[in-house]
């Protein structure tokens, strides 16, 4: 700005100033109200305005300056204000206050001053590097004369557009001209600064990105890296150096790397390899970017250990503090600052833990732990809060467990009646626990009442709300009733404890008296039951016998359950007890009163008895017999009266020994002198039966010409030579072979069998027909008459042998005047002379005289022959 600009605007400030004096005096102690503009403001006058000066009237001195506005250019204390220093144009109030004076009412008088525009003094050129990205155009004054204000407006002269203080330069290059004006502002005109800017462009290597890789997963894939991968947007011609001395770059040029070789030879770690590029002007410095490569490695927690500090009671929930720990596995953790996340029943969690020499620890928020229970904490993760994450640590199953434990309350618990026996323990069983916890309890009990025991401590483990516990017998020496007290309860596990006042009953039963026993038992054979008779039981009903056998039998303890009437009852002893013949001998050595369940010992309470010897079964070999013989189990070997004979293992009643035996098996037993049976032994009876003989096709039939015997019979049968025959089936007389034939007799074959030497029960039944004979080769004569006169001599007309030569035949005879008088055939071969054929008065005997017969041979065609017969009584 020139000299010539500057004394001008000292002509219009004083005119201003004497415009402004005031034209009105009151009699005000503070003076009137004034008015005044500053427009020279580099004018040095504008440093030292006194404001007193310009109050018009008569002010008093010592009063009070306020600036209203907060302007800051004024001195509260001497009024003087300076222009320079206040930052923006503007219009601006001062007050003048005057209080306390003595005679004047108080009052006060406002100075109001129009501060006027200035836009400062640029220096002649500036230079910038668009590397500073945001240039502040202020910065382009010469900083020499006074400060230009603030709230003008900057101007780019270049686009032509109005901008702020503040511009980016990151993608200018080249000179621009910003010019800055302040606007007018009363009578004070408005002025501008004009700045020129040069914007160099600043070299740029690029932006670059992290790699970041875990060499626990393996870099195979990275032997060979080009830097140039992890950077974009950056300027040719540079160059690649490195800042931790890998020797991976070997020439000047050379940007790939390998990595694997990196992580192999020096392990985790950061390693920085820096592209840099060159400045063409002095202003902008060379430019850097820095490829960090970042190699981590999985950390391996397994076999590490979690611990929460600690365990509480449900009363010390509101002071507890809880601390987790974790401790490494094998492998090495590097000490440092950790994120450790964790999972408390679903809300994840993350803290900052320290780990040093594989050890870490850190608080837990009380909030999760507000009741009784069990509580899981899972670490989720463990990773260096300088890890950029690229490897997946091994964690595992990372977890322990918080149990704050409930105070041990038996509040609403029962305690069951109890019922035991004299020196006997009792069980006592706690029921409707509801508020106890799963676990082992120490209590505190007391016994009132038939026995008397104070402050006795037994544990007991509770589940589902319920628990057991047992007085010892000692404590039940007496019977009756007691009460018992728990008082006091103890959670073994956390030492939780709390007082109770939980009462029970217990009844301790009597022991049943043995002294009296008495046994009977009767001498048996061995293998039959031994029933043992016991009495002395006295009133009680309903008992278990506890006993042993010594002797040829013995036993461990065996139990019998008795139903006793008016002191006596009866048992059995098992079979299986019983294995040896002799003498056993059983001894009482417990008896139980079941009803209460009390027993006691027993002594001294014996019996002895013998188990016969049973026979050896008896020695047989099976048996055979012909039926024809109906044998009967008298004829069966062995015989003797010790024997008896059954006809199944299991029947006990003997066969009578007419019993007929039949194809069957039978069983004998032998009894001792002492009345025992031995085991049966089986016989198989097999009752012969020879088949009867078969007659060959009309073997019955013999010419009766031939005068046939017994043995032609016998030839005509399937077994000639065997057979034998009765003239009966049963009871008859035995036919010799050369008894002769008589037509329509019966005849009775029996067979023999050569092996069995058995005849058939069953017979063949034989009526021999002697009436076949061939005709031509046997002659026969018809009689010419006969004399009925019963002198048994010819008293029939008969043909002889007719019927064994023609059995059809039939023969007819009549009188003389051809009425039939007869007729005959086989079965009716006789004439004895009387009428047949009429009735009335030809019937009757016939006379005396000649009669004609006509016979018909019904056999090869052979005509009828006629004659005549002469009756002549």
């Amino acid at each position: 700005m020139t000299k010539k600009y500057n004394d001008f605007l000292r002509v219009i400030l004083f005119f201003v100033f004497l415009s402004f004096l005031p034209q009105t005096i009151n009699a005000q102690c503070a003076g009137d109200d004034a008015s005044f503009e500053v427009c020279d403001i580099p004018n040095v006058s504008s440093k030292t305005i006194d404001l007193f000066s310009l109050l018009g009237g008569s002010p008093v001195s010592g009063g009070v300056w306020t600036d209203d506005n907060s302007s800051g250019g004024l001195n509260l204390t001497t009024g003087i204000l300076n222009a320079q220093v206040i930052r923006a144009s503007g219009i601006y109030r001062y007050t003048y206050t005057v209080t306390g004076n003595a005679g004047c009412v108080d009052n006060s008088a406002t100075v109001t001053v129009t501060i006027g525009g200035y836009s400062g003094v640029t220096s002649p050129n500036v230079s910038v590097c668009s590397s500073v990205v945001n240039f502040n155009l202020f910065q382009a004054f010469n900083g020499v004369d006074v400060s230009p204000q603030f709230n003008g407006q900057w101007h780019n002269d270049t686009t032509n557009q109005d901008v702020n203080s503040s511009i980016n330069v990151e993608n200018m290059e080249g000179t621009f001209y910003f010019t800055y004006t302040m606007p007018a502002i009363g009578t004070c005109p408005a002025m501008s600064s004009t700045a020129v800017i040069t914007i160099f462009r600043a070299p740029n290597s690029g932006n670059s990105v992290p790699l970041n890789l875990c060499g626990s997963d393996g870099l195979t894939a990275y032997q060979n890296y080009d830097l140039f991968t992890s950077i974009s947007g950056y300027d040719a011609g540079g160059t690649w150096t490195e800042s931790n001395g890998t020797g991976e770059l070997t020439f000047i040029g050379d940007h790939n790397i390998n990595i694997e070789r990196i992580y192999n030879t020096y392990g985790e770690g950061y390693y920085n390899f820096n592209y840099t590029v060159p400045s063409t002007h002095p202003i902008c410095p060379a430019d850097q970017t820095t490829v960090r490569v970042r190699l981590e490695k999985s950390l391996d927690f397994t076999g590490a250990v979690v611990e929460v500090d600690s365990d509480i009671c449900e009363s010390e929930i509101p002071t507890a503090t809880y601390r987790l720990t974790i401790t490494r596995g094998p492998s090495n953790i590097p000490n440092g600052t950790y994120y450790v996340t964790y999972d408390i029943a679903g809300f994840t969690q993350s803290v900052v833990a320290n780990f040093n020499n594989g050890v870490a620890s850190f608080p837990l928020n009380s909030v999760f732990f507000q009741k009784a229970g069990k509580f899981k904490i899972t670490v989720l993760n463990i990773a260096s809060t300088t890890s950029a994450l690229t490897c997946q640590n091994i964690i595992n199953d990372l977890y322990d467990e918080l149990i704050i434990y409930p105070i041990p309350d038996l509040n609403g618990a029962l305690i069951t009646p109890a019922v035991t026996c004299q020196n006997q323990e009792g069980i006592i069983q706690i029921t409707n626990a509801a508020k106890l916890a799963d676990g082992d309890y120490d209590i505190v009990y007391n016994l009132s009442g038939a026995n008397t025991v104070p402050s006795q401590v037994t544990r007991i483990t509770v589940s589902g709300g319920n628990g057991t516990f047992v007085i010892p017998e000692i404590f039940n020496s007496r019977s009756g009733f007691s009460t018992v007290t728990i008082t006091a309860i103890t959670h073994v596990v956390s030492q939780c404890v709390n007082s109770a006042n939980l009462k029970g009953e217990i009844q301790t039963n009597p022991l049943p008296n043995g002294s009296l026993l008495r046994l009977q038992i009767q001498n048996v054979c061995f293998g039959e039951e031994v029933k043992v008779n016991v009495s002395g039981l006295q009133t009680l009903t309903d008992v278990t016998l506890s006993y042993v056998l010594s002797g040829s039998n013995t036993s461990g303890v065996e139990n019998i359950p008795l139903t006793a009437i008016d002191g006596s009852s009866i048992f059995v002893l098992p079979a299986n007890l019983l294995v040896n013949s002799g003498s056993t001998t059983i001894t009482i050595v417990k008896l139980k009163n079941n009803i209460t369940g009390c027993e006691s010992d027993v002594s001294g309470i014996s019996a002895t008895f013998i188990l016969n010897s049973i026979p050896s079964s008896p020695i047989v070999t099976d048996q055979a017999f012909c039926k024809t013989d109906q044998s009967t189990v008298a004829d069966l070997q062995p015989q003797g009266t010790q024997y008896k004979w059954y006809i199944s293992a299991t029947e006990t009643t003997p066969l009578p020994n007419t019993y007929v035996l039949k194809s069957e098996d039978y069983f004998v037993k032998e009894t001792s002198g002492a009345g025992c049976v031995s085991q049966p032994s089986k016989v198989t009876v097999t009752i012969n039966d020879t088949p009867p003989p078969t007659l060959n096709l009309d073997g019955q039939n013999f010419c009766g010409l031939d005068n046939p015997t017994i043995l032609d019979l016998s030839n005509n049968t399937g077994s000639p030579s065997t057979v034998v025959w009765y003239d009966a089936p049963n009871n008859g007389n035995l036919l010799s072979s050369s008894t002769l034939l008589v037509d329509k007799a019966t005849y009775y074959g029996f067979d023999l069998s050569t092996v069995t030497n058995c005849f058939s029960e069953e017979n063949l039944a034989v009526t021999v027909s002697l009436t076949v004979c061939d005709s031509p080769q046997y002659t026969f004569f018809v009689p010419d008459g006969f004399s009925p006169n019963g002198d048994g001599i010819n008293d029939t007309f008969t043909i002889p042998d007719i019927d064994f030569l023609y059995p059809d035949y039939k023969l007819e005879i009549f009188n003389r005047y051809g009425n039939g008088m007869y007729k005959g055939f086989k079965n009716k071969p006789a004439w004895d002379g009387i009428n047949y054929e009429q009735s009335g008065i030809g019937s009757g005997i016939a006379p005396n005289g000649v009669y004609f017969y006509i016979l018909y041979f019904n056999k090869d065609n052979r005509p009828p022959q006629q004659g005549r017969l002469y009756l002549n009584r």
